[in-house]
């Protein structure tokens, strides 16, 4: 591994000195100390130039974190169904501790998934479909739309976004008379994902999704080269799974088998229970873990 100084300002950074080039003959090794947090031993080094002191761990993504050793296991655990008071009792943790990885585990993977579209640029997707899966924030009167994208055939996730909506049906009046006036995001939701996939997306794509008014009009914005497949929306074959479709042969399987994975797999999705999103920040944030998780892990 190549050390080079954190300090931005030391010369040994400065690639336009040609006495101090930043290479290991500037960087000499400072004694070690034993971490408590893991029990490993970690080298310390310092800069001949500017005399930083730092160690092998000043670069870890990790760095002063004090339960590390739970990192890989609770990714595993917010992706599997689980919620974030039990993975808290498994890990031996507490759940404030949770709370705090899910934005740090959140962080890395929205970096991993920026890093994954830009790999697509050379060979962009040519097909992919998108829906939105409702789910609710702390009550059924405060509905939360989660668009998502797949791409068709590798079933990888492209992105997603979570947008606020108004409620519909029995509970609109409940929902107004309650909460007031809920203000609908979800328009500016599916552009904000489209802004964000657009990198890796063909010029010519072709693109799939159900009747719903919002679509064509952000489509033709963002995609005007594609060709835009709109099928009508089916029933559920099972209560309560709308995912799943009665009809034999679904043209929108790919995001409708990646939502019903979705919903399996992070708990706070799951219908009928206790175990609701109370921020929709927070909510984004596991679902960016568990998109790294799928793409990497599931598919």
């Amino acid at each position: 591994m190549k050390l080079s100084c954190p300090n931005s300002e030391c010369l040994s950074n400065n690639k336009n000195n040609q006495n101090s080039k930043n290479d290991e003959r500037f960087i000499i090794k400072d004694g070690s100390f034993h971490r408590p947090s893991d029990g490993r031993v970690i080298q310390r080094y310092r800069c001949k130039t500017c005399r930083k002191r730092f160690s092998s761990a000043t670069f870890n993504p990790a760095y002063r974190q004090n339960k590390r050793r739970v990192n890989h296991k609770l990714k595993h655990y917010l992706c599997s169904g689980m919620s974030m008071r039990r993975a808290a009792k498994l890990l031996g943790v507490h759940q404030i501790t949770v709370a705090r990885k899910l934005q740090f585990l959140a962080a890395q993977a929205r970096m991993k998934q920026d890093k994954f579209l830009e790999s697509l640029r050379e060979n962009r997707v040519q097909n992919f479909q998108f829906d939105d899966l409702i789910t609710i924030e702390h009550t059924k009167c405060k509905p939360l739309s989660v668009t998502i994208a797949v791409e068709v055939g590798t079933r990888k996730l492209l992105g997603l976004e979570v947008s606020k909506s108004p409620a519909t049906g029995h509970l609109a009046a409940i929902s107004r008379l309650k909460y007031g006036r809920r203000e609908d995001h979800r328009a500016q939701g599916i552009e904000n994902l489209f802004e964000s996939i657009k990198i890796a997306i063909a010029y010519d794509a072709k693109i799939s999704s159900d009747e719903h008014k919002l679509y064509p009009p952000r489509v033709k914005k963002y995609f005007p080269g594609a060709t835009h497949f709109r099928h009508k929306g089916r029933r559920g074959c099972v209560t309560g799974q709308g995912e799943l479709k009665k009809q034999h042969f679904d043209p929108l399987f790919d995001i409708n088998h990646a939502c019903a994975m979705i919903r399996a797999n992070v708990h706070r999705l799951i219908r009928r229970t206790w175990n609701t999103t109370k921020r929709p920040d927070r909510l984004l944030d596991q679902l960016l873990i568990y998109m790294n998780y799928h793409n990497e892990i599931l598919t």
